[in-house]
């Protein structure tokens, strides 16, 4: 199969909305640019990817994406800094994790050339979109869902690639309180975890309810054999700092590969900060938090970057985490952005211009 594209299709929309943007108070993802990619998988092999206004799409009933939830995402951003330069961070990585999630749910791979020509051409007819606005970026969605139709239980035929972008302001503010999760799981050994499924994210949303109906902001997840072991954050990968030491759970069947998660190991190791990566028993966390010796939780994602947790619940108790005047969440996330936004030297070649 022939993987390059020689042009991608570019058609313009008649008018812009952007005039309609207040870019100084954007909320996260709710406002969407004038244009979205789309790339159609037909015959077996991924048509020319096209660049439209953006649109409703129009399916049939029987689309298998309804009924058996062959829906894969990604999550990137697009900075601008002060000379109007527009760089992508690590966008091959989402690329090749798309592909993993792709895979373990029946979904025909995308070549990179696909994803990151579409990509290109998106964001060069939208650059007006990328927010400079302190905290602000154009919030990237890329996915794939199965199109083709029928009601029998197997693969689609048929897949649609869209990717569509959205002005946003920080995703989070302040700092979350967190409910140790005991019953429900978002994964399990040999299952989809890893993968940026559409329908991992659905089944987190009703015990996520349960625990703001008692008064916290999100739910930390444990495994789900024992419930001994702490695993994530909400939709986010989750690092417990002990006395000096930063902790993170290793990868697995259950648990994201998060490009931010590998991205602040990297940093912290970079500034002298022993990082383990290890399984942590929720006992630990607790009685290290009894001792003193708990100093930080946060979570770490593209969307929010670094979520600090300011205390957790278990078995009817609250834990809170002191505040920090130098604390590792700080001083990771300004590491982060500072190359996202090309404020800083980025030893790590993770940058990408476009």
């Amino acid at each position: 199969m022939d993987t390059s594209v020689k042009n991608v299709i570019v058609e313009k929309a008649k008018t812009s909305k952007i005039d309609q943007v207040d870019f100084n108070n954007l909320s996260f993802g709710s406002i969407v640019t004038d244009h979205m990619m789309v790339c159609d998988y037909k015959n077996g092999a991924w048509e020319t990817p096209k660049v439209v206004p953006y649109q409703p799409i129009t399916l049939d009933p029987s689309s298998k994406i309804f009924h058996y939830g062959q829906s894969v995402f990604e999550g990137m951003k697009a900075y601008k800094d002060t000379d109007n330069n527009v760089w992508l961070f690590r966008p091959l990585e989402n690329q090749k994790r798309l592909n993993i999630s792709s895979k373990r749910l029946a979904i025909p791979e995308i070549p990179e050339a696909y994803f990151m020509e579409g990509l290109k051409a998106l964001l060069k007819v939208d650059q007006q979109w990328i927010p400079q606005t302190e905290g602000s970026s154009l919030y990237i969605r890329p996915f794939v869902f199965a199109t083709g139709k029928g009601f029998h239980a197997s693969p689609a035929n048929e897949y649609k690639f869209i990717i569509a972008c959205a002005p946003s302001g920080p995703y989070f503010s302040g700092k979350v309180k967190v409910l140790i999760e005991e019953k429900y799981s978002r994964s399990a050994n040999g299952g989809v975890g890893f993968a940026k499924a559409g329908g991992n994210y659905a089944g987190q949303f009703y015990p996520t309810q349960l625990a703001v109906a008692k008064g916290y902001n999100q739910v930390i997840w444990t495994d789900d054999n024992s419930h001994e072991y702490i695993e994530e954050a909400g939709a986010m990968n989750i690092f417990i700092r002990i006395n000096d030491t930063l902790i993170t759970s290793p990868t697995s069947d259950r648990i994201l590969d998060g490009i931010t998660r590998k991205s602040l190991i990297e940093l912290a190791k970079d500034e002298g900060i022993n990082v383990e990566v290890r399984k942590i028993t929720v006992k630990e966390v607790v009685e290290e938090s009894k001792n003193g010796t708990l100093m930080e939780m946060f979570g770490a994602g593209t969307a929010a970057v670094i979520s600090p947790i300011s205390a957790f619940g278990f078995q009817e108790n609250d834990y809170e985490l002191p505040e920090l005047d130098n604390s590792y969440a700080a001083l990771l996330k300004k590491r982060i952005t500072d190359i996202q936004y090309n404020r800083a030297e980025d030893k790590f070649g993770w940058r990408y211009k476009l």
